[in-house]
């Protein structure tokens, strides 16, 4: 066990006592390396403070995990082998501590640089890997498994698109285990409910697949990629409200100004607030702006709430061109709970709220969220509806 030696002045004596001993002058105290390791409770405190950090400074940065679970119970001895070669290897202003107790080490490496010839997880798994290696040996380093996390996480449109990566949230699952209760029963609601209401509204739910059918070609259901929690994709279900083989890029530029906060989409009516809908479009046919208008092209959603993909509160889930055009800090919005069928923007204003307070009201949401708060968004959704303020 190593120590780190610091060199300690005295205070300085009142004016006028007698002179210092010469030997008292200075003195020398060791303080264990450890003690320079934050907790893990700790760690994941200032993890956190780095996103919110990196999402107001769009400064990405870097989380490194050193981890020897797989020694079967030896992971502590070995790791606190490696915190000296970790603490003399990192920046000064790089927090290292444990991400897991006695498990886990992790070490932040803030405002990275993530243009390059080389990726920059890449330079610092190798710069800590010789390090480990050239201070501990071949033997003891091979027993470290070190994986690295960049944040923001890449957006990857070629491929599966992007996926939240869940090391850099501890927060969120310490969240989730703590209201493990009040989500089995929001879950539980969410079923309960969401059957109830399919079986109840089966007749209205028939005479909209008729009317759907009998107007304009093509299926009834229209089934649309969404992202879910963490950015899970799902095929998000709802009535069918366009004319078939239209062109999407109205929508798509549609989204785009929404995001970016820009108006004037609709000026009509006595409102000085900016309505953010699509007004005449010519891709949506006669049943389908009633549908709209009502909001019953969302009914089949309950479907979605049954199989889990769901809630029936919480934040609606954005479609992947949507997603592309977002700010890293309205990415937050799909972290913490399912996506919902109605939620706290819907009934506090819908599409005549700008994008930013929508996001805004969808993380006080997340963040305040109870089964309290689901029922009191239940019961004045309904009145939502049936006015019909901004419904797209």
């Amino acid at each position: 066990m190593g120590y780190t030696y610091l060199r300690i002045a005295p205070p300085a004596k009142p004016t006028g006592t007698k002179a210092a001993n010469p030997k008292d002058s200075f003195r020398f105290v060791h303080i264990r390396q450890e003690e320079t390791i934050l907790a893990e409770g700790t760690f994941h405190s200032v993890l956190t403070l780095e996103r919110r950090r990196a999402e107001r400074s769009r400064k990405p940065f870097v989380l490194m995990l050193l981890d020897a679970n797989s020694e079967n119970g030896a992971a502590a001895g070995i790791l606190r082998q490696a915190i000296q070669v970790i603490l003399a290897t990192k920046r000064e202003t790089d927090p290292a501590g444990w991400y897991k107790h006695d498990g886990i080490l992790g070490v932040i490496f803030t405002e990275v640089n993530p243009a390059g010839k080389r990726p920059v997880g890449e330079t610092l798994h190798a710069k800590i890997e010789t390090a480990l290696v050239n201070h501990l040996g071949r033997d003891c380093a091979d027993r470290i498994a070190i994986s690295v996390h960049l944040f923001p996480e890449n957006l990857d449109k070629k491929e599966s698109g992007w996926l939240a990566d869940s090391k850099l949230y501890p927060d969120l699952n310490r969240k989730l285990s703590r209201k493990r209760l009040p989500l089995v029963i929001k879950r539980a609601i969410d079923i309960a409910g969401s059957t109830a209401l399919l079986l109840a509204l089966s007749p209205i739910l028939a005479a909209i697949a008729a009317l759907i059918k009998l107007t304009s070609k093509g299926p009834v259901i229209f089934k649309q990629e969404r992202l879910g929690q963490f950015g899970a994709r799902f095929k998000c279900l709802k009535f069918r409200t366009m004319y078939t083989d239209n062109d999407p890029k109205i929508h798509r530029e549609y989204v785009r100004q929404f995001i970016a906060g820009k108006d004037g989409l609709d000026k009509s009516g006595d409102s000085d607030k900016p309505v953010y809908k699509l007004i005449a479009d010519p891709r949506v046919t006669l049943i389908g702006r009633f549908l709209r208008k009502a909001s019953l092209d969302e009914l089949p959603q309950f479907w979605n709430v049954v199989r889990g993909e769901m809630s029936l509160v919480g934040p609606r889930p954005p479609v992947p061109y949507e997603f592309e055009v977002y700010d890293v800090w309205h990415r937050r919005r799909i972290l913490e709970v399912k996506p919902g069928v109605t939620g706290l923007w819907q009934v506090s204003g819908r599409s005549r709220t700008r994008f930013d307070e929508m996001v805004r009201l969808d993380l006080s949401y997340c963040q305040s969220w109870s089964l309290w708060l689901d029922l009191k968004i239940l019961l004045v959704t309904p009145r939502a509806v049936l006015n019909g303020d901004g419904a797209c």
